[in-house]
């Protein structure tokens, strides 16, 4: 078996000499016919080109997909850095939308208070929210303003928006606001654009339910609902909300004012509402006094009789 060994390798020790020897030959001469400028040379070039490209399609084939594959992972890695950074954008973007509104909200609300006037006869005051630290009222706020500022009970409130309450309780310097929410607050209410008088009534929910002595039929969700002006406690035509339907069926509305966001309020003069000089008179004022109320009847009976 050595000998065979060794036989084999005097053998291909030659021939593997001579092919590299041959090798060699020839791609010196491809070399130097490859740098010779001539044109027939470069006549025997293209030729040579011609025939032997086309075979080896097959081997460029995986160098090209290769190629391909390599710039894709590029271009992925770029789109992948790219999106990042859109992400990182859009972050910021929503952070400064939100402080945008929250700052267009806030200039509006502001512009409301010191601009709008709901007609020629009603002026108002704006006053700051204060801390409420009690009351007997599970629904109310403080307001800055008060007597010295000629604020009277009874007196609507607004935010800009919506009507919010009424004035209940007035001192020197603050006076409290009871909101529409709140469990002692009836509100008459006119539903547009059927017309139908209504009674809005407080619940401590911020969608109060409101009664209706007419055809319910003729109301309809997003209906909008303003004050009636019953009783002159309120001026007439105030937003109020939007019906809308709750869970159970019942009708509530939607109040318009942000009572999530009370910061300022104005309290709108009504020089034609009459003083109120008692509790029941924040839901109905005596425009006739009881006494005379009471005794006209009576005049007239005995007048009757005689």
């Amino acid at each position: 078996m050595a000998r065979d060994r060794h036989t084999q390798d005097e053998y291909t020790r030659p021939v593997r000499r001579v092919l590299i020897g041959v090798l060699v030959v020839v791609l010196l001469a491809v070399f130097v016919v490859w740098r010779i400028d001539n044109p027939r040379v470069e006549r025997l070039r293209s030729a040579a080109i011609d025939k032997i490209l086309p075979s080896f399609e097959w081997a460029l084939v995986p160098a090209t997909r290769v190629t391909r594959m390599v710039e894709d992972f590029q271009s992925y890695t770029r789109i992948y850095e790219q999106n990042q950074e859109l992400r990182r954008e859009l972050q910021q973007m929503k952070s400064w939308q939100e402080a945008a509104i929250q700052l267009g909200q806030e200039n509006a609300r502001l512009l409301d208070l010191n601009k709008v006037r709901l007609n020629a006869q009603l002026t108002f005051v704006t006053g700051v929210v204060l801390t409420d630290n009690g009351s007997p009222f599970r629904r109310s706020v403080l307001l800055n303003v008060g007597a010295r500022d000629g604020i009277r009970d009874g007196w609507a409130t607004m935010d800009g928006l919506g009507l919010v309450g009424r004035i209940s309780g007035v001192g020197d310097q603050t006076s409290r606001v009871i909101l529409l929410t709140d469990s002692n607050s009836r509100v008459p209410v006119r539903i547009q654009p059927s017309g139908q008088n209504a009674l809005l009534i407080g619940d401590n929910t911020l969608a109060p339910p409101v009664d209706i002595a007419d055809n319910l039929e003729d109301v309809r969700p997003g209906d909008r609902v303003v004050t009636s002006g019953d009783g002159k406690v309120f001026p007439a035509d105030i937003l109020v909300g939007q019906i809308a339907q709750g869970p159970n069926g019942r009708l509530r509305v939607k109040l318009a004012a942000d009572y999530g966001r009370l910061e300022f309020l104005r309290v709108l003069r009504n020089p034609e509402a009459p003083a109120i000089s008692s509790s029941g008179g924040l839901v109905s004022p005596d425009e006739i006094p009881l006494s005379e109320a009471l005794t006209e009847p009576v005049e007239d009976a005995e007048a009757s009789d005689g």
